[in-house]
């Protein structure tokens, strides 16, 4: 599974794809030094192999290297990052 990020000055996403097809897309918003996760979609076809959480762990990992928080308002990435402790490092305000 390749991850790339396309960022811009106020919105940004993670896309995953294998083999030239597009398999998700986490979408996200610039609020200064966080990023707020506002929607994960991943094609059924792609369904059960971890597709979300890879595009998750891309804007984890991205985080961390730029000194970032992010903001979980997509309910998918709320769950993978609050349900782990190992993320608190990089999670803002978690959303009730």
């Amino acid at each position: 599974m390749e991850i790339q990020q396309h960022d811009g000055e106020e919105l940004g996403y993670f896309s995953a794809s294998e083999n030239g097809v597009t398999a998700g897309k986490m979408v996200y918003e610039w609020a200064g030094d966080k990023i707020i996760i506002t929607h994960t979609e991943v094609d059924p076809a792609f369904g059960g192999k971890g597709v979300g959480k890879q595009l998750v762990m891309a804007a984890v990992n991205y985080a961390r290297e730029n000194e970032l928080t992010i903001i979980p308002v997509c309910p998918f990435a709320r769950k993978v990052l609050e349900g782990d402790d190992s993320f608190s490092d990089v999670l803002d305000h978690p959303v009730p």
